[in-house]
């Protein structure tokens, strides 16, 4: 991969970031920190009815899903641009073949060939 290629996925990889930090920012000031009595919207702090109670569990617990899969992609999206760095993005970490414009383009924070990834899927 020249410089050229290397600089476009490192703007995508930081756009990417940017993104998701701003999504889950807002997703923290939104909902995450909020009281549940904030979040039922009764002033009691209770739900009326245990329906309720389930809706409300469902939305939070959904959200924190959210947030750790927010968290996660972060995570691996800082990971991508230390092997920018490090000089070795774009090439798998299982055969050291190159991982392929196309699917960076897709999941740019990818450390394994679309080839290496199936393998990994199959063998869960």
């Amino acid at each position: 991969m020249n410089k050229r290629q290397m600089k476009k996925f490192k703007k995508l990889l930081l756009d990417a970031k940017a993104g998701l930090e701003a999504e889950m920012g807002q997703l923290q000031r939104d909902n995450l920190n909020r009281s549940q009595r904030d979040f039922s919207g009764d002033l009691s702090g209770y739900s009326y009815h245990m329906a309720d109670v389930g809706t409300d569990t469902f939305e939070r617990e959904t959200e924190l899903t959210i947030a750790s899969a927010g968290s996660d992609t972060i995570k691996e999206i800082a990971e991508a641009l230390e092997r920018i760095e490090s000089g070795t993005y774009g090439t798998c970490e299982l055969c050291g073949n190159d991982i392929g414009q196309n699917r960076l383009m897709a999941v740019p924070h990818a450390r394994l060939c679309i080839s290496c990834k199936a393998d990994q899927e199959r063998n869960r």
